[in-house]
């Protein structure tokens, strides 16, 4: 049996969207293990997350890595603009 969730991330501007999507995207493949898969996507300002696992516990595992690495993107993308307003 596959479990599977799904993650829409919005954005206020597409640029935002496409940075958290480039932050992304170099993990995609490279951190899953034989029990979990990521897909990502990018459509305007959303940033779709997909990911699939053998078991729940899996599963689980793959939401909070993926959810935090997302979570260190917006954080940088606010980093950013703040220093940019100073």
């Amino acid at each position: 049996m596959r479990h599977e969730s799904s993650f829409s991330l919005e954005y206020d501007t597409e640029s935002a969207a496409a940075a958290v999507e480039r932050s992304l995207r170099p993990e995609v493949g490279d951190i899953e293990g034989d029990r979990t898969v990521a897909a990502l996507s990018r459509t305007g300002g959303v940033v779709e997350l997909d990911i699939e696992a053998t078991d729940l516990v899996a599963l689980r595992a793959g939401q909070n890595t993926w959810l935090s690495l997302a979570g260190v993107a917006e954080r940088s993308l606010t980093a950013e603009t703040d220093a940019a307003d100073e």
